[in-house]
C-alpha cells in the first residue's frame, strides 16, 4: 500500500516524494532486520500478531486458533474448566444469581489489560512524530521525524511478552473473583441450611423437654419430687430455646446477605450441594498466579536488559532543509560500574519467578491436603456417630420404658434425653461442616466456574 508524506513548512517547499522514498527505505531496512539473521529481536522472532492470542480471552469454548498465532497456557486451562457444582439445584440456582449479580472490577482490568496488549503488540512498527526547533535566530523550523528500531536486544518483545502476561493475571484475577462470589454466596447458602436444620432439631427437644418439665410439674404438686428438679429442668428447656433462638438468627442473617449479593430474594430452596469429582488437572489459582506473575516478571527484567546494552535505530526527518537521515547506536541507559552487577541480578529473575511458582504450588497442595484430611475425619465420624446416636436412641427409649414401670426416677430420663439431644444435634451439622470444605478446595482450585462464563 502507498505511503504518503506530506508537511507543508512556512516559508518553505513541499517534498512528499522525498519523505515518503525515506520511510519506505526505512521500512524495507526493517523487514531485512527482522529476518533470521541472528541476534535481531526487532519482531521478538515471531509474527507480530502472535500477541494477539494471548491477549484474547474468549468468550466460546469452540473458538478457533489463527495460523501463527501463540496461545496462553494459563487462559486456554482457565477457559477449559468445568464447575463441580450441579447445573440444576438449589446451588446452581445460586451460583447463578451471584455471577449474574457480580460487580466486582477484575472483568474491567482485563479489558484494560487485553488493549495495552493490543497496543504493544504494534511496537514493531516505525514512530512518526513532529519535531519542532528552535533555532539561533529566534524562529521555528518544523519537521517530521520517521524512527524504527532496527536491533534492541530483545526489548520490545520482552515488551509484547509482559504486556501478554499482565493479561494472564488479569485473566486469573477474574477467575479468582468468580470463583471467590460464588464461594461465598454457596458458603451463606450451606450455612443457612445447617442453621435451620439445627434449630428444627431443636425446637422438637424443646417440646419433649417442655413435657418432662410438665411431668415434673405434677409430681412437685404431689410431693413426689422437689423443687429443685423442676427448676433445672425449667433450665434446660431455656437452653434448649436460646439455642433454637440462635440458630434462627444464624440462618436469617446468612439468607440476608445471600440475599445482598444476589439482589433478588432467594426463597423455596434446599438441599446439600452435591460436588463432582473435578475434571482435569485443575491447577490451583494461586500457582496459576504465579506463573504469570514470574514472566512478567522475567520480561520485565530482560526489559531492563536490553537499556543496558546498546541498539541500533534508523531515523529520518523531512523538513524544510531537505530530507536527512541515518543510524544511530545508543543505549536507553548509560553504563556504570555496577552494571555487572544489575546484568547478574537481571539474570537471576527466572530463577526467583520458578522457585514463587513451587512455593505456591506447595502452599496450594498443603491447604488442599489439610482440608481433605479434614474430610475424611469428617466422614469418619459421621459414620462413628451414627452408630452411637443410634445406640443412644435405644437407650433413650429403654429408659423411658423403665420409667413408666417406675424403675427409672425421671431426672435420669431427662439426662439421657439431653444426651440424645446434644448428640442429634452435632451429627445433623456434619454433612454441611463437609460441604463447606469441599467448597473451600473448589475455590482452590478455581473450579466453582465454567470457564466459558469468563
Amino acid at each position: 500500500m502507498p505511503i504518503r508524506i506530506r508537511k507543508t513548512v512556512r516559508g518553505g517547499d513541499k517534498r512528499p516524494a522525498a519523505a515518503a522514498v525515506t520511510f519506505a527505505a526505512i521500512l524495507a531496512l526493517s523487514g531485512c532486520m527482522n529476518g533470521n539473521a541472528p541476534g535481531v529481536t526487532m519482531a521478538g522472532g515471531s509474527d507480530p500478531t502472535a500477541i494477539a492470542a494471548s491477549t484474547q480471552l474468549a468468550g466460546a469454548a469452540g473458538d478457533t486458533v489463527k495460523r501463527g498465532e501463540q496461545r496462553s497456557a494459563i487462559i486456554d486451562d482457565l477457559r477449559t474448566r468445568q464447575s463441580v457444582l450441579p447445573g440444576q439445584g438449589a446451588c446452581g440456582q445460586i451460583a447463578n444469581g451471584v455471577l449474574t449479580a457480580n460487580k466486582g472490577p477484575a472483568a474491567a482490568e482485563l479489558r484494560v489489560s487485553r488493549l495495552k496488549a493490543e497496543a504493544k503488540s504494534k511496537n514493531w512498527l516505525p514512530s512518526i512524530g513532529p519535531v519542532m526547533d528552535l533555532t539561533s535566530l529566534g524562529a521555528l523550523a518544523a519537521s517530521i521525524l520517521v524512527e524504527q528500531v532496527l536491533f534492541d536486544n530483545g526489548k520490545r518483545k520482552a515488551e509484547r511478552a509482559y504486556a501478554a502476561a499482565d493479561v494472564e493475571v488479569a485473566a486469573v484475577s477474574l477467575s479468582e473473583e468468580m470463583n471467590k462470589r460464588v464461594y461465598e454466596g454457596l458458603n451463606y447458602y450451606v450455612s443457612a441450611q445447617r442453621a435451620n436444620e439445627q434449630a428444627r432439631l431443636a425446637a422438637a427437644g424443646v417440646t419433649r423437654m417442655q413435657e418432662y418439665g410438665r411431668i415434673m410439674g405434677v409430681r412437685v404438686s404431689g410431693g413426689l419430687s422437689d423443687r429443685s428438679e423442676e427448676r433445672v429442668i425449667q433450665q434446660k428447656i431455656s437452653q434448649m430455646q436460646a439455642g433454637e433462638e440462635a440458630d434462627k438468627e444464624t440462618a436469617a442473617t446468612a439468607m440476608a446477605e445471600l440475599n445482598v449479593m444476589v439482589q433478588v430474594p432467594v426463597a423455596g430452596l434446599s438441599g446439600l450441594c452435591s460436588l463432582s469429582a473435578p475434571k482435569g488437572s485443575s491447577e490451583p489459582l494461586a500457582v496459576l498466579r504465579a506463573s504469570g506473575e514470574g514472566r512478567r516478571t522475567v520480561a520485565e527484567a530482560k526489559m531492563a536488559r536490553a537499556g543496558l546494552l546498546p541498539g541500533l535505530k534508523a531515523s529520518a526527518t523531512a523538513g524544510k532543509g531537505g530530507v536527512s537521515g541515518g543510524l544511530r547506536v545508543s543505549a536507553d541507559n548509560a553504563l556504570g560500574f555496577g552494571t555487572g552487577s544489575s546484568l547478574a541480578a537481571l539474570e537471576a529473575s527466572q530463577e526467583v519467578a520458578t522457585q514463587r511458582t513451587e512455593s505456591a504450588r506447595d502452599d496450594a497442595s498443603r491447604r488442599i491436603v489439610a482440608l481433605e484430611r479434614q474430610i475424611a475425619n469428617l466422614q469418619s465420624q459421621q459414620g462413628q456417630g451414627a452408630g452411637v446416636l443410634e445406640q443412644t436412641a435405644s437407650s433413650l427409649k429403654m429408659f423411658t420404658q423403665q420409667y413408666k414401670y417406675g424403675r427409672r426416677p425421671l431426672m435420669e430420663l431427662v439426662g439421657m434425653f439431653e444426651t440424645y439431644s446434644a448428640l442429634e444435634r452435632e451429627q445433623a451439622s456434619v454433612p454441611y461442616d463437609i460441604a463447606l470444605l469441599q467448597l473451600q478446595i473448589g475455590n482452590i482450585r478455581g473450579v466453582l466456574v465454567d470457564g466459558t462464563r469468563m
